[in-house]
């Protein structure tokens, strides 16, 4: 038990109170964040519930006017995907959600550190999440804490409005205890604005926003290329889309620690959508490694394994072959839940599809054992 106890003290210290030995959850997601920990230590032997009193729940009918995904006939990809068609980039990122994730990293990975969140972190006179992104707040609140050197935040310029920051784009800068905001003449706010660019590649250490769908092959591009550490939100099946696969081949990103599916719109409305988060961060012990279910290709169940027209194994379920040499094929799960760190690679830049009896198949990213004798 002293051994559990130091481990939770030593992963959660931004949770005790200085003057008491309870650990206090100021929301849901850090109170799971908590349980999934006690239930990854190598400590742990079951997990026990107790089943309450049944009581008696009076149902309360509420008339329903907004028909839900599969009313709509509609998946979160493709919410996602219209996004980018339609270039509605309305989609804000939750507190809680950023909350989640940051806490997933050593506090040493910010000390001293400017901090640059470049897509729409607008900063209001009252730091609420009405006329604040929730990145901007998040820093604002936890800049002590994380020991920051400075925070940058830029507003665009754009038609939607969701702080009502107004129309012009301007630079928010934290450092100690001096905060300023500039709108400099014919500044944007846009991460590609020349200004922009300046802050990325002269004062900023570590990017982290949720960048605009409808441009993410071009923050991407434009992030990966300044050579920076960065924490971002984007597509959840972007790991086995051509545009970004050779990023994650060459490693030069790799998957965040949790997925995100709920966003608000314009209207602070809660949306559906299917994002993940990704960095070039270390993630050390990820949680989802349990998902990946490593055996033999024979001990897989018949079902979840199958050979497409060209005679190549495509895996599903987690499973992974662990003495196949050939290159195989798999979702985008595994990838998420970090088997390229579990000594395997992907062998080809682009997606692989698969047809069976001459038929395509839903896509896959080819992976491969590494060292294979």
């Amino acid at each position: 038990m002293r051994q559990i106890e130091n481990d939770i003290k030593n992963n959660f210290p931004h949770l005790r109170e200085q003057s008491s030995r309870e650990i206090y959850f100021y929301n849901a997601a850090l109170f799971d964040m908590y349980v999934s920990f006690i239930k990854a230590h190598p400590l742990f032997v079951c997990e026990t519930f107790i089943k309450p009193d049944e009581k008696k729940t009076v149902v309360k009918i509420v008339k329903k006017t907004t028909p839900s995904l599969q009313e709509r006939g509609m998946s979160k990809r493709d919410v996602m995907q219209r996004a980018k068609k339609v270039k509605n980039d309305e989609f804000y990122t939750r507190y809680e959600d950023i909350e989640k994730e940051i806490s997933m990293y050593p506090l040493e990975i910010w000390h001293d550190k400017c901090v640059f969140c470049n897509c729409d972190d607008a900063v209001g006179e009252t730091r609420t999440e009405k006329d604040s992104s929730a990145f901007a707040l998040y820093f604002i609140k936890n800049f002590i804490r994380l020991n920051l050197k400075k925070l940058i935040c830029t507003h665009y310029s754009g038609q939607m409005d969701l702080f009502q920051a107004g129309a012009k784009g301007y630079i928010f800068t934290k450092e100690g205890v001096k905060e300023m905001t500039k709108m400099p003449k014919g500044y944007t706010g846009c991460f590609e604005d020349p200004l922009s660019l300046k802050i990325l590649n002269e004062e900023a250490d570590i990017v982290c926003t949720n960048p605009p769908f409808s441009r993410a092959t071009d923050y991407w591009r434009t992030i990966i290329n300044s050579g920076k550490k960065f924490l971002i939100i984007s597509n959840f099946t972007n790991c086995k889309n051509d545009k970004y696969i050779p990023y994650f081949q060459k490693g030069q990103v790799w998957a965040g620690y949790n997925r995100v599916d709920w966003y608000l719109n314009p209207k602070r409305q809660v949306v559906n959508a299917s994002g993940h988060w990704y960095t070039n961060l270390p993630v050390i012990n990820r949680p989802k490694y349990k998902n990946i279910k490593f055996m033999t290709l024979k001990e897989i169940p018949e079902r979840f394994k199958k050979y497409d027209d060209a005679e190549t194994l495509i895996v599903d379920n987690n499973f992974i072959p662990t003495d196949y040499k050939k290159p195989f094929a798999v979702s985008v799960y595994p990838i998420l839940s970090g088997v390229l760190e579990k000594g395997y690679k992907i062998v080809q830049a682009k997606q692989y599809r698969p047809y069976i009896n001459g038929r395509e198949v839903f896509a896959r990213v080819l992976i491969q054992k590494e060292n294979m004798d």
